[in-house]
């Protein structure tokens, strides 16, 4: 574990991460300064939270003297490494870290890292409890967090040798690390976050980092018949190990055949849960499910502890989260669908006529596969936000005459559920599915999800 005595380290953004890291150098002796680009009364109640430590506070800007004699710099996710703070940094010879870097280096437990265009938060979860029920009986602690919420820095001192974390990592948060958990999952790529990255390539960059610095000894998971997960396969180190829809008759894993959910260890097909137990919609969620199990019998857990983590899960907030009936239709909550990809995925996961809401902030992203989709399975769509044009356009070069679908375009998502109750009718799905961030309404996907279901609510 590093020693922080003495050191000056500047953390950049006061959010959830920077908050927790703030408090952990502080608490281990290191002198931090606190940066931020909002005001000292925005930020009031958080910096209340840490009145107890003597932490500096440079907050309203960036300024180029932030850097001088400090020996570390810590980005917060939110916080880009083009930011003109840690490139001169970088060009200085100053080292660039974050929370989940510190925390790995520091963590005295084995660490199961995930990451993926989509499903992380399902998949961490769905993991997690999986190995708590294996772990039932015993002294063993299962630790979740990172990107999915709870910054894992914050418990970091009551971790113990023994216990277990399983770590939700993002391409932000991996950018810049130079540190790879014991066992990595990647589940999936597509297009995401090139409003951050510029590039594919910079934003497969960053993902490949979860592989990048594992040993011999460790593990890799990855989507086999994901094109961009398993394109990383000549990167792994360690063992490889694998999960999809097919088995694939080569290495072990997880696959689906019939109706059950298998594992494929050293030669033996081991059945682990009929797939009726699994309450989850959607076939991307079904590959959630087998990645979980694969991660879940990595780390020692039974198939029976497995199905009893599977049994009773029916999913996080906001990730086609039904919400209610209503006048014979159904509402359903995929605010988590901030790309195209994680759209088509929701439109895939319903059978009934759907009315689509969706827009917010653009990423920069294509949007043809998601127009097309729209085409063949929406009746009718509502946009709303900053990307609701874009989108109207995309569609409406896909779409032909042959089926109907009307088009209608809101400033926000007030306005949109609105218009969604006038036209819903028995037998529909509503399905907010955005397609895009909240950024231009809202702080987070989790407070529009909020602002929808408490719409909806109200109808």
């Amino acid at each position: 574990m590093a020693d922080w005595t003495g050191r000056r380290v500047a953390v950049i953004g006061f959010a959830r991460q920077g908050k927790a890291l703030a408090r952990y150098l502080a608490e281990h002796g290191a002198r931090v300064v606190v940066n931020d680009k909002r005001s000292a009364e925005k930020l009031a109640l958080s910096m209340q939270d840490l009145a107890d430590l003597p932490i500096e506070y440079v907050l309203g800007s960036h300024p180029p003297e932030l850097i001088e004699d400090i020996d570390m710099l810590c980005l917060s996710g939110g916080v880009s490494v083009d930011l003109p703070l840690a490139i001169e940094a970088r060009r200085q010879g100053i080292p660039l870290s974050n929370d989940s870097q510190i925390f790995l280096e520091a963590c005295p437990a084995p660490i199961v890292g995930i990451t993926g265009s989509a499903g992380k938060s399902t998949t961490t979860s769905l993991t997690g409890r999986m190995a708590t029920k294996g772990f039932e009986g015993t002294r063993r602690h299962v630790w979740v967090g990172g990107n999915i919420g709870n910054p894992l820095i914050r418990d970091l001192d009551e971790m113990k040798s023994d216990d277990l974390v399983v770590m939700e990592l993002s391409s932000f948060q991996l950018e810049i690390m130079s540190a790879s958990p014991e066992v990595a999952a990647v589940l999936n790529i597509t297009p995401n976050h090139l409003d951050r990255h510029k590039t594919m390539a910079a934003y497969l960059a960053a993902k490949a980092h979860i592989l990048e610095f594992q040993t011999s000894e460790d593990t890799a998971v990855l989507g086999r018949e994901d094109s961009g997960a398993w394109g990383f396969r000549n990167r792994v180190r360690g063992r490889l190990l694998s999960f999809g829809r097919q088995n694939s008759g080569k290495g072990d894993g997880a696959f689906i055949r019939d109706d059950g959910l298998y594992l494929s260890q050293q030669g033996k097909e081991i059945i682990v849960c009929p797939l009726q137990k699994i309450e989850l919609r959607g076939s991307h969620n079904m590959l959630n499910v087998t990645a979980a199990c694969v991660l879940a019998a990595v780390v020692g857990v039974s198939p029976e502890a497995i199905q009893a983590g599977i049994e009773g899960f029916t999913g996080l907030p906001h990730r086609l989260e039904f919400v209610r009936r209503l006048r014979g239709a159904e509402w359903y909550d995929d605010s988590i669908a901030t790309t195209p990809e994680r759209a088509i995925a929701g439109m895939q996961s319903f059978g009934e006529s759907l009315i689509l809401l969706a827009g917010g902030r653009d990423k920069d992203l294509p949007w043809d596969d998601c127009a097309a989709m729209i085409c063949e399975r929406v009746k009718h769509l509502i946009l709303f936000g900053e990307a609701a044009q874009k989108i109207a356009k995309a569609v409406s070069s896909q779409c032909c005459s042959d089926r109907p679908l009307s088009v209608s375009i809101y400033l926000g998502l007030d306005e949109a559920v609105e218009a969604a109750v006038r036209v819903a009718e028995p037998g529909d799905v509503v399905l907010l599915a955005p397609g895009g961030t909240s950024f231009d309404q809202f702080a987070d996907f989790e407070e529009r999800g909020e602002r929808f279901k408490s719409l909806v609510e109200a109808l």
